[in-house]
């Protein structure tokens, strides 16, 4: 059976003294969330904090995003091994907003996923279409697409240690949700296509939804069969939304 996830995105946001207050507040209802595990992702700059605050907790951590090399002429850029230096289990790849605006291709984010597993940390896969995809209906050729990159890259045993993360470009930060019904479509695609692969895999393999999941709505999203919780962006940012989605998805 698969455990649920739920892990927030911070995006860019926060301070020291707002994470130290988001942390703590984390921290205390976390014990009560049965049933699903947690985990932040957050700014690189936070990752001292955030690891010194959290280290002996049940929430895990990670990165944002990173380099697809090791080292190196690379302004700007994170490294795995930097990122496991701060505790990182995981860490975000392909999220919609660097395919679109830092223009990064399938090939590269397979790239940076193969980077993160040869590093031993578990990238967070990020795949899903924009709102003109979907009116034209063309979201499984989108999201096959972006997900077969993947899958020639670190084959079916790699993607086996990965989460994938299905996030609706059209539904991220708009307020609009795709239905229960619409994301457990393409969740059950999604699973269908790993398994032409190895079925097994597809089994076990977590499958978070990341279009605006709120506590609101993250019970009977994550009711659905194939969804094992949520990547969380704005609601991640407010301890007791971001713990209210855990008990949803927990069933607590």
């Amino acid at each position: 059976m698969r455990k649920p996830l739920v892990a927030g995105n911070w995006k860019m946001n926060g301070t020291r003294e707002s994470a130290r207050t988001l942390l703590d507040g984390i921290k205390a209802g976390a014990m009560a969330v049965n049933g699903a595990d947690l985990a932040v992702c957050v700014p690189y700059v936070f990752l001292q904090q955030v690891q010194e605050a959290l280290d002996g907790s049940p929430i895990a951590w990670g990165g944002q995003d990173l380099s697809k090399e090791p080292k190196g002429a690379f302004t700007g850029d994170i490294s795995a091994a930097m990122l496991l230096e701060f505790g990182c289990r995981f860490v975000i790849v392909g999220h919609s907003e660097r395919r679109t605006l830092h223009g990064e291709s399938d090939t590269e984010v397979a790239e940076k996923t193969a980077a993160a597993l040869e590093a031993g940390l578990t990238p967070i896969v990020c795949v899903g279409e924009t709102l003109e995809e979907r009116e034209q209906d063309v979201t499984n050729d989108v999201v096959g697409r972006q997900l077969d990159a993947v899958l020639a890259r670190v084959g079916s045993a790699g993607l086996g240690r990965c989460v994938v993360a299905y996030e609706p470009v059209w539904a991220i930060g708009t307020g609009r949700t795709a239905t229960p019904e619409q994301a457990q479509e393409v969740h059950a695609f999604i699973r269908a296509r790993v398994a032409a692969e190895d079925a097994e895999v597809a089994g076990a393999l977590k499958i978070l939804y990341g279009g605006s999941m709120k506590p609101d709505n993250a019970a009977e999203l994550c009711a659905k069969p194939d969804i094992d919780g949520g990547l969380i962006g704005g609601a991640s940012l407010v301890a007791e939304d971001f713990l209210a989605i855990g008990r949803a998805a927990g069933g607590s």
